[in-house]
């Protein structure tokens, strides 16, 4: 859940709102951008610095 809230935080700091799946072992991220029903560049720039918590 630690990593959940720190990529909530990230999200909402971004502008950016996530789906996010919580599973017994497992979370699932699905990022795009609404506006553009796809992905933005914004979007791998999120995904990157998700990465970032997730290795720490």
């Amino acid at each position: 859940m630690k990593f959940v809230n720190k990529v909530a935080e990230l999200a909402e700091e971004e502008g950016h709102h996530p789906d996010i799946y919580i599973y017994y072992d497992e979370v699932v991220l699905e990022l795009h951008t609404h506006a553009i029903k796809g992905l933005h560049l914004n979007d791998f720039i999120l995904a990157a610095k998700i990465n970032e918590i997730y290795q720490k």
